[in-house]
């Protein structure tokens, strides 16, 4: 909630704290004595980074090249370059780096814990970015930097990074809120006040039904995030508890299925809440005509901050690529199941009915696509397929809302239109599609 607000007012600022998880990752993986020395420390303002990507190493973080040598007293030494390091220059940085010699997969890979007072870091460049200029990304050459390990070897990118990104694609979609949230108000308040052929511009059809879909996206994209963060916030605390005691059986069986909800929902709300995003601010632009395009108005700037929510802590794309095995193994449509079982109002009920159908498309395109037993064209349907199952999700979720609240029975009406078209329009092209035409698409 904190990183949605102030993303809003400042999206580059809300980086610089609420992006990453940082403190978060050496809470739950590093050393007591670790956690002493520097969670206060951010406590009290200072900053942190995690250093993963290289000029090599993009999305593909098996291939990370950062040396890591163990020294004779325990520490660790780093050389090699890091690039598009969000807070490059900041205090406590989580590095990635290459720890076991003659391997090149992610068992190679552990997690270090670089101190800034060390020195041994030099920021080589900041990068000269579209948007989100207040938050500095940078290229970091690593010599000889002293370093210290975080939890255990090799366990850097198979336990701890897929912990840390699953964080920050959380404050990905958080921020995605806040620049919808601002792209929104932008959006509406200039189309209250411009007037045109005598009349306010939001009396036209063509702008209150933007406007309307933008409050849908933006509430569909808010319940999600929540939803998500909720999932989140109990098996974490299951955690914590199990440090302290053994979990009951109930307890296991509860923090295991959140866990996996959590695990469903997070590349879903960061890919779906992006893209929404991105849709948010170029419908600002447009209902701002040819003043949006001007650095006069803020939506200019909205516009820039949004295209990276979709780009950084996994692209879109590579959401998909997470979420889809919570498509095959039915994990969402459980989730389905779950919300089309609860309770709604009488007048209500049409948006229950119209979901209910949608899922009954939803599953038969599941079917379709999964009885050709053919990964790759599992992969090429992916995409639908999650957005299938987004859709019906964050529909349940605003029917829930407005069952509970008539603030949100008008976002819950217009989202099950548009979801009812996204998932008729995916539904029928898998419907007509032959696996062989995938070659239609290869370059």
């Amino acid at each position: 909630m904190a990183a949605d607000i102030v993303s809003r007012a400042d999206t580059g600022f809300e980086n610089l704290w609420g992006l990453q998880d940082c403190a978060e990752t050496i809470y739950e993986f590093a050393s007591e004595e670790q956690k002493q020395r520097f969670i206060p420390r951010v406590c009290n303002g200072e900053t942190m980074s995690m250093d993963l990507t290289e000029p090599d190493a993009g999305s593909d973080l098996q291939s990370v090249m950062l040396k890591a040598t163990e020294q004779p007293d325990g520490t660790w030494r780093l050389n090699g370059v890091k690039r598009f390091i969000t807070n490059g220059d900041a205090d406590i940085h989580l590095v990635l780096a290459r720890s076991e010699d003659g391997t090149k997969d992610g068992r190679g890979l552990s997690m270090f814990i670089y101190d800034k007072r060390d020195g041994g870091v030099d920021v080589r460049r900041i990068e000269n970015k579209m948007g989100i200029k207040g938050s500095p990304t940078c290229e970091l050459v690593y010599k000889n930097a002293k370093a210290e390990l975080c939890g255990s070897r090799r366990l850097g990118l198979i336990k701890y990074v897929m912990a840390l990104m699953n964080g920050a694609r959380l404050g990905i979609a958080a921020q995605s809120v806040g620049v919808s949230e601002r792209a929104y108000r932008e959006a509406l308040a200039y189309a209250l006040d411009r007037k045109q052929f005598g009349k306010a511009i939001i009396e036209f059809p063509a702008v209150y039904e933007m406007l309307a879909v933008m409050k849908a996206k933006l509430d569909a994209s808010r319940a999600l995030l929540y939803e998500t963060a909720r999932f989140v916030d109990v098996y974490k605390i299951y955690e914590d508890i199990a440090k302290e005691r053994s979990l009951t059986p109930e307890e296991r069986k509860e923090m295991k299925e959140f866990s996996k909800k959590a695990d469903a929902c997070t590349p879903m709300v960061k890919g779906m809440g992006s893209e929404y995003c991105n849709q948010n601010a170029y419908d600002c632009i447009q209902i701002h005509g040819g003043s949006g395009f001007m650095k006069d108005y803020a939506c200019e700037r909205v516009y820039r901050d949004a295209r990276i929510t979709s780009i950084y802590e996994g692209t879109t794309q590579l959401q998909v690529v997470a979420a889809i095995r919570h498509v095959t193994t039915g994990t969402y449509l459980n989730m389905i199941r779950e919300y089309q079982a609860q309770e709604v109002k009488p007048e209500l009920m049409w948006l229950r009915d119209n979901l209910m159908a949608m899922t009954e498309s939803y599953e038969k395109a599941v079917n379709t696509v999964t009885e050709v037993k053919d990964t790759a064209y599992v992969d090429f349907m992916a995409r639908r397929l999650v957005e299938m199952a987004g859709n019906i999700i964050m529909g349940y979720l605003l029917l829930n809302d407005a069952n509970s609240n008539d603030e949100f029975v008008r976002s819950a009406e217009v989202y099950n239109k548009m979801a009812q078209t996204e998932v008729a329009k995916h539904a029928d092209f898998i419907a007509n599609f032959k696996p062989e035409q995938q070659a239609i698409y290869k370059a």
